[in-house]
C-alpha cells in the first residue's frame, strides 16, 4: 500500500493526551495511518504502509520501551523498511520517527518538543516545516493544534499529487464518550475535495458536541431569554401557548427535549442546569432557528 501522504504525531502533556492527524491523496486515510492508546503512545505508519506498525508499536511502548526503542525494534523485524514511513510518540512525549531510503521524493521528517511530522511524495520540504512551525505557534487543545499543522502542510504544498482525504485521532484517559473508553476524537473525512478545510469544520463540531460548558460562559436564564427560548421552542412545534418569560417546570423539560434532539446534552442538561444556560448553546440556537 503506496501511502504518499503528511501526518503529525504528538502529546500534549498539559491535557494528558496523544494523537495522529493525516492527510493524503489516497481514500480513507484515517483507517491505515493513525494508531493512538492513552497512556502509551501514537503512531504514524505511511508510504508503503505496514499496518501492524501501529498496534506493534503500541505494544512496545505499552510494555515499557520508549519510542526510540520501539521504532528499533520495528525496523529490525521488518525486511522492507527502506520503503516505510513511520513516526512514533510516547507515553512521555518522546519522539522517533524513520523515512526509508526508498520511501518517494520528496520524503522527510522533522521531530520537536513532543511531536514529529513527516511526509513522502511531497512538493518540498517546506511542508514538514510549515508543519512544524504551524503545530508549535498554534492554540487550543491538541486537536486543534493537529489539524492546524495539516492545513500549514497544505498551504506550503502538501502531497504533490493533491487531496482525498484526512483524519485526527486523539486519545486521553477516560475521555470517550460516557468516560469508559479514550478515543476522545476520531474525525475523518474518506473523499473529499477539500479534505483538510472539512476535517478543520468537524473539529469544531466535535467542540460544540462533547466539549463540557465552560464556567465563564454559563448565563442566567432571565425573563428574556426564557421568552427568546419560548419562541424557538413554539416555532419548532414542541410546546404550545403564549411566550410569558416564565422559565417554570414545563419550559425546562420540552428544552430538554430540544436539547437532545439537537445533540447538545453535553452542554445543558437537567439538573444542573435548570435556570441557567450555555452561552455556546444559545448562539447555536440563535443562528439555527433565527
Amino acid at each position: 500500500m503506496d501511502l504518499n501522504t503528511f501526518s503529525i504525531v504528538a502529546h500534549c502533556e498539559a491535557e494528558d493526551a496523544w494523537g495522529v492527524a493525516v492527510a493524503s491523496k489516497f481514500p480513507a486515510v484515517g483507517a491505515v495511518v493513525p494508531w493512538a492508546q492513552a497512556g502509551v503512545g501514537a503512531v504514524a505508519t505511511q508510504s508503503y504502509a505496514k499496518l501492524g506498525f501501529g498496534p506493534d508499536g503500541l505494544a512496545l511502548m505499552r510494555d515499557g520501551l520508549s519510542a526510540e526503542a520501539a521504532l528499533r525494534r520495528l525496523l529490525e523485524l521488518d525486511d522492507k523498511r527502506a520503503s516505510r514511513q513511520v513516526a512514533l510518540v510516547d507515553r512521555r512525549g518522546n519522539v522517533a520517527a524513520h523515512t526509508g531510503a526508498d520511501c518517494h521524493d520528496w520524503a522527510g521528517h522533522k521531530t520537536g518538543n513532543g511531536f514529529s511530522v513527516q511526509g513522502n511524495l511531497l512538493a518540498g520540504e517546506a511542508v514538514i516545516d510549515a508543519m512544524a512551525t504551524g503545530f508549535a505557534q498554534s492554540e487550543g487543545e491538541l486537536a486543534d493544534r493537529l489539524v492546524a499543522a495539516l492545513r500549514a502542510g497544505e498551504h506550503a504544498g502538501g502531497d504533490r499529487r493533491g487531496k482525498q482525504s484526512a483524519a485526527v485521532l486523539v486519545v486521553r484517559p477516560g475521555g470517550g464518550y460516557g468516560g469508559d473508553n479514550d478515543r476522545y476524537l476520531d474525525l475523518r473525512v474518506d473523499d473529499a475535495d477539500e479534505p483538510v478545510r472539512q476535517l478543520i469544520n468537524l473539529v469544531k463540531m466535535h467542540h460544540l458536541y462533547f466539549q463540557p460548558a465552560r464556567p465563564e460562559d454559563i448565563i442566567r436564564i432571565d425573563s428574556d431569554i426564557a421568552s427568546e427560548l419560548q419562541a424557538i421552542m413554539i416555532a419548532q412545534g414542541y410546546m404550545t401557548g403564549e411566550i410569558n418569560g416564565e422559565w417554570d417546570e414545563v419550559c425546562q423539560q420540552v428544552f430538554f427535549m430540544l436539547i437532545g434532539n439537537e445533540n447538545l446534552e453535553m452542554r445543558w442538561n437537567l439538573p444542573q442546569h435548570r435556570h441557567a444556560i450555555d452561552r455556546v448553546v444559545l448562539e447555536y440556537l440563535r443562528e439555527r432557528f433565527g
